[in-house]
C-alpha cells in the first residue's frame, strides 16, 4: 500500500511540475507575440520564419514590409510556434525566394559582411 500512495504522490508532483512548465511555456510564447507584433506595427506589418536552433531553442527571424528585419529567440520550437499563431502574421517554412528579397540591409551589415570576406574581425585567429 506504501507504494501507492508514493506513487500517486509522484504523479500528483509531476502533474503540477508539468502545469507549472506549461503555464510558463504560455506566459513566455504571449509575450514573444506582444514583441511581434510590437514589431509588426512599428515596420508596417511583419512576415516571420521558425529556425530551429539546438538546445538554445527556436529562432524567431522578423521581416517588416519597410524591409527591417531582427530576431526572437525562443526557449523551445513549441513555444516559438505558439507565439507565431498568437502574433497573427504570415510565417514562411523557410528563408527564401521573395521572402528573403524583402530584407533591406544597410551599410552596417555590409560592412560586416565585406570586413569578413578581407580580412575583417574573425574568431579563428
Amino acid at each position: 500500500m506504501a507504494e501507492t500512495a508514493a506513487d500517486a504522490a509522484d504523479t500528483g508532483q509531476s502533474s503540477r511540475t508539468d502545469a507549472r512548465k506549461a503555464a510558463r511555456a504560455e506566459r513566455r510564447a504571449a509575450r514573444l507575440a506582444h514583441q511581434i507584433g510590437a514589431f509588426a506595427k512599428e515596420h508596417g506589418g511583419a512576415e516571420g520564419q521558425l529556425a530551429y536552433i539546438g538546445q538554445a531553442g527556436a529562432r524567431i527571424v522578423l521581416v517588416g514590409e519597410d524591409g527591417a528585419w531582427g530576431d526572437l529567440v525562443a526557449p523551445t520550437y513549441a513555444v516559438a510556434e505558439n507565439a507565431a499563431a498568437k502574433s497573427g502574421i504570415t510565417m514562411h517554412e523557410e528563408f527564401d525566394g521573395e521572402f528573403a528579397l524583402k530584407v533591406r540591409t544597410g551599410p552596417y551589415e555590409w560592412s560586416r559582411m565585406a570586413g569578413m570576406q578581407i580580412g575583417g574581425p574573425s574568431n579563428d585567429r
